[in-house]
C-alpha cells in the first residue's frame, strides 16, 4: 500500500486528491479554487449554509458535474474511470426518498448494488447473496431484510441505501445529507454505523452535512465550505461561533457597549 512520509509520520495512501477546482452553474460560480487530499480511514465531515456548494462539490468529485477550472483523482484516476464504480459508494439525498408504496425488500434494494454494466443480464449468483448478508449484517437490518422499504422507519431506509452501496465493496462512501428527516434516535444509531465502517471495516467516508453537532460528534476531520474552504483541520480545532462568523467575513451589527435589553425597555 502506497504512503507518504511527513514529519516522520507514515501516512495513509490518498484516495482523493482534488486541485484549485471551480465550478461554475449557470454563469455563477459554485465553488473556487479547492485543494484538498483524503486519505484512507479517515473520516471527513463537509459542513457550511445552504447554497455554499457542498452538493455541487461532491457531484464535481463523482464526475456528474464538470468542473471549469481543476482536476479531481480518485485512486489516482479520473472520476468515471472504468473500475471506479466497484470502489466508490455513493448515497444521494434523495436515496432513502423512495416511495411508500414501491414493492421492493431490503435484501433486493441491496441486491442492486451488485449490479452493474458488465453483470446486469447474469443471472448466476457470482458471490452475490455473500455481498449482499455481508452489507445487511454490516447495516444491522437482518431482522427487517424481507421487509418492503416502505414500511421501515426514516432511519431503517437510510442504513438500507447504505447497505445498497456497501453491497459494492466500495472502500469510499460519499453520504449528502444522510441524517435528513430521521428522528435522534435514528440519527445517533446512523452515526454509530458510520464510525464502525470507518474503524472496524476501513472504509474511508467523506459525508456532508448541515448538522454541525452531528458533525462534531462523529468526524475525525472537518472542512467549512462556503464557494472555497475557509476551515480545513482536526474536528477539536473547528472554530467557535465567533470565530466561524469571522471565517465567513459576518460583522457584528450591535456597536461595542450597546445595551440592547435598555433599548427594549425604554421602547426605542
Amino acid at each position: 500500500m502506497a504512503t507518504d512520509i511527513v514529519g516522520g509520520i507514515q501516512l495513509e495512501e490518498s484516495i482523493l486528491e482534488v486541485f484549485d477546482l471551480t465550478v461554475v452553474r449557470s454563469g455563477n460560480v459554485i465553488i473556487k479554487d479547492i485543494d484538498l487530499t483524503v486519505r484512507k480511514g479517515e473520516f471527513v465531515g463537509i459542513v457550511g449554509p445552504n447554497g455554499s456548494g457542498k452538493t455541487t462539490f461532491l457531484l464535481a468529485i463523482l464526475g456528474i458535474l464538470k468542473p471549469q477550472r481543476g482536476t479531481v483523482l480518485i485512486y489516482k484516476s479520473p472520476p468515471m474511470s472504468r473500475g471506479l464504480h466497484k470502489r466508490i459508494g455513493w448515497v444521494s439525498q434523495a436515496a432513502a426518498n423512495l416511495p411508500r408504496d414501491i414493492r421492493i425488500t431490503v435484501r433486493e434494494l441491496v441486491r442492486l448494488g451488485t449490479l452493474n454494466s458488465s453483470n446486469m443480464f447474469d443471472w448466476s449468483d457470482n458471490g452475490r447473496r455473500e455481498k449482499v448478508d455481508k452489507a445487511i449484517k454490516m447495516a444491522g437490518l437482518q431482522d427487517v431484510e424481507n421487509t418492503d422499504i416502505g414500511r421501515l422507519s426514516g432511519g431503517q431506509r437510510q442504513r438500507a441505501v447504505i447497505a445498497r452501496a456497501l453491497a459494492t465493496e466500495a472502500d469510499f462512501i460519499l453520504l449528502d445529507e444522510p441524517l435528513v428527516g430521521i428522528d435522534r434516535d435514528a440519527r445517533n444509531s446512523l452515526l454509530k454505523l458510520l464510525d464502525k465502517l470507518c474503524h472496524e471495516e476501513g472504509k474511508t467516508i467523506l459525508m456532508v452535512s448541515h448538522d454541525l453537532a452531528a458533525i462534531r460528534q462523529t468526524a475525525h476531520r472537518m472542512i467549512f465550505l462556503e464557494e472555497t474552504i475557509r476551515f480545513d483541520g482536526p474536528t477539536e480545532s473547528f472554530p467557535d461561533l465567533e470565530e466561524l462568523a469571522d471565517l465567513r467575513g459576518i460583522e457584528h451589527v450591535h456597536e461595542e457597549g450597546h445595551d440592547h435589553q435598555h433599548d427594549q425597555k425604554e421602547g426605542k
